[in-house]
């Protein structure tokens, strides 16, 4: 805080005048207070999601890992399993055969759905095909991403 102490040419004793200079002792103090409070704030804010994630065990040597049925979404709703074709109304039933064929789990809380998506594909067909799933019984499913 800053003020004028001396006298002035031709002002009364105790005239201080004015003063145009910036006082930034508050802008200082309110700096210093907001900075405080992020880093105070910050560290709470980058606590870790905890996720029930298996563990990885490598398949023995030699043995053949089995390739996952995948459903993949091409642009326009164009639905594959695997390389098969299919629509969104019988998406259930042929995902069901081809997992049989395939020996593993079809239904209940074991069958696991992969789904593979074209970068152009429009977020409402997307969803389309997972709640036609979630209708048919499969609630894991799990996101392919690829690299570029």
């Amino acid at each position: 805080m800053g003020a004028k102490l001396g006298g002035g040419g031709g002002g009364s004793k105790f005239d201080l005048g004015q003063n145009s200079d910036i006082n930034v002792t508050p802008f200082v103090d309110v700096m210093l207070v907001l900075l405080i409070i992020f880093m105070v704030a910050i560290p709470a804010a980058t606590v870790s999601i905890k996720l029930d994630l298996p563990p990885a065990i490598p398949p023995p040597p030699g043995a053949k890992v089995k390739e996952p049925t995948l459903i993949n979404i091409q642009q326009g709703g164009v639905l594959f399993i695997g390389e098969k074709p299919t629509t969104l109304d019988t998406l259930t039933g042929d995902l069901e055969r081809e997992l049989i064929a395939n020996d593993e789990p079809s239904s209940g809380p074991d069958a696991r759905v992969y789904i593979r998506a074209d970068r152009t594909v429009r977020y409402g067909e997307f969803m389309a095909v997972m709640n036609n799933l979630q209708a048919g019984g499969y609630y894991q499913v799990a996101l392919i991403n690829e690299e570029l």
